[in-house]
């Protein structure tokens, strides 16, 4: 057998850059919804949709690039956004050296919040009850207020959104207050603790 034939093939790298060997996610509860499978190219068409929590089963990348098509002047451009979030990790490698898909899952576990509020009807008076919220939810929230936070930087201001989702994410990855996704969460985590 030729030396060739034997070679095992090597895992897809992320968009031919960034590998997916050794990212870990350390909340334990967040596990099995940021899904880490190794693409090259983070575009399934949609495939999640006809099945129940598929979405747990999409990229987390992917997650993040439909994140940024918000209704608007971006809005279904997918191209657009794959684009915007591919310069956004080469910026985050020359910050912080490390790998990007690591920073993303790092600020996505520090920005999920891990309580919130319901309103709770009850004999014509509504109140706010503090409830747990879903890992799935969680994370759902953490792109959320990643993307808007990165939207909101780069409105009416020279900088590129490019930039802007690097520095959220950085600053979401060191639980920097500074941080929009940060202070969002903060922000529910203190109405639940008001309401319990």
């Amino acid at each position: 057998m030729s030396e060739s034939l034997a070679v095992r093939p090597e895992t897809p790298l992320l968009f031919g850059k960034w590998s997916y060997v050794g990212v870990k996610v350390r909340d334990p509860s967040l596990k099995k919804y940021i899904s880490l499978k190794p693409v090259i190219l983070p575009h399934t068409g949609g495939r999640h949709e006809a099945k129940r929590f598929g979405k747990a089963e999409v990229p987390i990348v992917e997650r993040l690039i439909n994140k940024l098509m918000r209704p608007g002047r971006s809005g279904g451009k997918k191209q657009l956004a794959y684009n915007i979030v591919k310069a956004a990790f080469d910026l985050i490698h020359i910050e912080t050296g490390d790998n990007p898909i690591q920073v993303l899952v790092k600020a996505i576990e520090n920005s999920a919040p891990r309580e919130e509020t319901t309103r709770i009807m009850y004999g014509g008076i509504t109140y706010h009850v503090s409830v747990d919220v879903s890992p799935q939810r969680r994370v759902d929230l953490a792109l959320r207020f990643i993307t808007e936070g990165a939207s909101s930087c780069a409105f009416n201001n020279p900088k590129p959104i490019e930039e802007c989702l690097a520095e959220e994410i950085i600053r979401a990855s060191r639980s920097d207050p500074q941080s929009y996704a940060i202070r969002q969460k903060e922000e529910i985590e203190r109405i639940a603790l008001s309401s319990r």
